[in-house]
């Protein structure tokens, strides 16, 4: 099962870095329509969580360090949902969350939220399953 949701997690994570970096100049426009970042940071942000995600997923794929790994991804899906929770209560309409780039293209909602916290207990069972082997291995 963790080989399953590792892998899992790491395949969304990489077609969610992907399609930031297919489109990247889009992406810079999706992070302006949140009108948070100044206009010189938002190639940088963009370019940071791009970067992120790929090296995450090739990182959660790899399986290294795996409760490393799934932690920092259920950090990142944290942020995400802070973020995307933030950005509802504020009331402004954000046409496309930037989720997966160019990819897909739908409006940040509730169900954005709701998606990131599945992958925060997707990495938090990743997580958990590594330290319950490492726990059996001590103990033999």
């Amino acid at each position: 099962m963790k080989t399953f949701l590792r892998i899992l997690l790491g395949l969304v994570m990489l077609v969610a870095g992907s399609g930031k970096l297919i489109d990247l100049p889009a992406f810079v426009l999706i992070l302006r329509t949140y009108r948070f970042f100044p206009e010189e940071l938002l190639w940088p942000a963009a370019v940071a969580v791009t970067a992120t995600e790929l090296l995450l997923g090739i990182w959660l794929l790899w399986g290294r360090q795996l409760l490393r790994a799934a932690l920092t991804a259920a950090v990142l899906h944290a942020t995400y949902a802070t973020w995307g929770s933030y950005m509802l209560l504020r009331g402004k309409p954000i046409i496309s969350c930037g989720c997966f780039g160019s990819l897909v293209t739908r409006p940040l909602s509730w169900s954005t939220v709701i998606f990131n916290l599945i992958l925060i207990a997707i990495a938090a069972t990743v997580a958990y399953l590594c330290k319950k082997s490492a726990g059996a291995t001590s103990d033999a």
